[in-house]
């Protein structure tokens, strides 16, 4: 698959990807143009009149923002608020129009990660490629005080008041470079104009922190993660890193069968039948596209954002700013 050949080029530091630096530079001029356009007023951007958080990356691939934009919905309610949150939809099928993601939403309308959100998150998601109109839905119709942007850092026409931008600590920024020779979606000093920057990682800013295995097929049966420990199992991922969650069953003591799949890929019952009664393994991710075909013996696990005590200190200063 080239898109894959081209993602671990990215990150191996492979020559070849070279190549493709004049486009990248010609895409890098349209994204400072673009910029500059909007910081300018020559574009026009919309405020929903609430305050906006966006949690983003600058590079392709999973960093860990839907993990984060949880907790900081959480630590917002906490706070006496109502967040919402918007996003995109990515490997749905919900269209222009802003449509309300509920928990039992089809996972091909809605997308997996908007529907995780509105599982895990105990706030109104809204779903839509135009996350001015998710925006403006989720004051209008939801009465949301407060809205956190699920990715979307460079979606400019949503105005923002608050930006925090997250990266992969282990993958890091790759080659440097822009796409398409490169996993940048800006400039590396894109970074520096946020309001905050967090690394995810074990030597990060936070980590994503496992929770108690629980089954695929929606029966309320849980078992602890590290009971797992010195099984053989398959293991199932279709996210931006799929070598993270793998690395992080070998951690902890499970021999791993590895099957890697693409950032929301449609799983199918076809592609998990595998010949033998190891149990299966995933991402909380993947489990929301699985639960109507899954055995008894799948199950996954969800991840919580867990903060260093300096990173931690750094958030609330922000949400406090942020909600002021």
């Amino acid at each position: 698959m080239i898109r894959v050949a081209i993602e671990r080029a990215w990150y191996a530091g492979r020559g070849w990807t070279a190549l493709l630096l004049p486009l990248a530079w010609l895409y890098g001029a349209v994204v400072a143009i673009r910029r500059v356009a909007y910081a300018r007023g020559w574009l026009a951007s919309r405020h929903p009149g609430v305050p906006v958080l966006i949690v983003g990356n600058i590079t392709v691939g999973g960093t860990g923002k839907t993990p984060l934009v949880a907790e900081l919905a959480a630590r917002a309610r906490a706070r006496g608020r109502r967040p919402g949150i918007v996003t995109r939809g990515y490997g749905g099928r919900a269209g222009e129009r802003p449509q309300r993601v509920t928990a039992g939403a089809d996972v091909r309308v809605v997308g997996d990660e908007p529907l995780l959100l509105a599982r895990r998150a105990a706030c109104p998601v809204m779903v839509s490629p135009d996350r001015v109109a998710a925006a403006e839905a989720l004051v209008s119709e939801a009465g949301v005080d407060c809205i956190l942007s699920d990715d979307g850092l460079q979606h400019y026409r949503l105005r923002r008041d608050a930006e925090v931008v997250v990266r992969d600590g282990a993958r890091g920024d790759g080659n440097g470079w822009l796409l398409p020779a490169g996993p940048l979606r800006e400039p590396v000093r894109r970074m520096r104009l946020t309001d905050l920057s967090l690394t995810q990682g074990p030597a990060g800013d936070f980590r994503l922190c496992p929770g108690a295995w629980r089954r695929v097929d929606g029966v309320d049966q849980q078992r602890p993660f590290a009971s797992l420990a010195g099984q053989r199992a398959h293991a199932v991922a279709g996210i931006g890193d799929p070598a993270r969650f793998f690395a992080m069953l070998t951690a902890a003591g499970i021999e791993v069968l590895p099957h890697p799949f693409a950032d929301h890929h449609a799983l199918q019952p076809a592609e998990l039948a595998f010949e033998d009664d190891l149990p299966v393994l995933m991402t909380e991710k993947d489990a929301v596209k699985c639960a109507a075909f899954a055995a008894p013996d799948w199950w996954y696990v969800p991840v919580t954002a867990t903060f260093t005590a300096e990173a931690e200190m750094a958030v609330d200063a922000l949400l406090d700013r942020w909600l002021a």
